[in-house]
């Protein structure tokens, strides 16, 4: 009885395997269609060829860089590369964002339903990937379930195989909230983790997760951390890095002088 048991499960196991396998090609197969050609991916500087090669070899890679690092855009040009290939198993990319606006902008509640509401919040997603396909193909991936939006609002309980995620300014998900999105790869899934320190729009800044999983999961098998350098050249504007210097020479200023009003003072001095 016991013999006739195991050889029925293992008979189900292979059954499911081989249906498995069907579904992923046949997904493969539609995904190839969508995406003509493979996405070219050549690193701009050290810390995005760090950021390329950690997501290559990695389940997990956590990377924290200053805007206009491109680190947004090489995790998604990576991922459409992997999509492609039908050397793996992927054939789905979530993108997962914290809904959190910016501080002093908020919306209120927003008509619609879920996709509507959610849209804005992947817009930063959406512009990077119009960069490397048409914007009827995003569509259709869309529409396919291919490329998939994700608000971390939702992703408690699930477990998510043969896919590639993509969480997007961690800087704004408390460490609780990491840790329900670090939890969730499943099988044949691969987790990329992007934020920037200095944009933090959390009420309570001291709650951000980023600098809390960097710290976390250095030197962790098969998870890698990048930090990249600020003195890696900007790769949107070079203007972005005189404006980030300017903020950081004047929230330096209003740190040392404790005044609660020193962002004014400052301001207009």
């Amino acid at each position: 009885m016991g013999r006739d048991r195991f050889k029925e499960d293992r008979e189900f196991d292979e059954l499911n395997s081989v249906n498995s396998t069907a579904q992923i090609n046949e997904r493969k197969r539609i995904i190839k269609g969508l995406i003509k050609r493979d996405t070219k991916i050549i690193a701009k500087n050290e810390s995005q060829k760090k950021l390329i090669q950690s997501i290559k070899n990695n389940e997990v890679t956590i990377c924290a860089g200053k805007a206009g690092t491109g680190k947004t855009f090489v995790a998604l040009a990576l991922a459409l590369s992997l999509l492609r290939k039908e050397t793996n198993r992927y054939n789905k990319i979530y993108l997962v964002k914290s809904v959190t606006t910016l501080k002093g902008e908020e919306v209120g509640f927003i008509k619609g339903e879920l996709k509507e509401k959610i849209d804005p919040a992947m817009w930063s997603f959406y512009i990077n990937l119009e960069k490397m396909i048409l914007k009827s193909t995003l569509g259709s991936l869309i529409a396919q379930d291919i490329v998939i939006p994700f608000p971390l609002a939702y992703i408690k309980g699930s477990s998510l195989d043969d896919c590639i995620i993509i969480a997007d300014e961690v800087q704004n998900i408390t460490v609780d909230n990491s840790r329900t999105l670090l939890t969730r790869i499943g099988s044949n899934c691969k987790l990329i983790v992007l934020g920037d320190t200095n944009q933090i729009d959390l009420r309570n800044k001291s709650e951000s997760s980023l600098d809390v999983v960097l710290s976390l999961f250095d030197g962790v098998s098969n998870m890698g951390v990048v930090k990249m350098s600020d003195e890696d050249k900007n790769v949107r504007n070079p203007l972005i890095d005189v404006i980030e210097d300017k903020y950081n020479d004047y929230y330096k200023h209003h740190k040392t002088n404790g005044n609660g009003n020193g962002k004014k003072q400052q301001l207009n001095s």
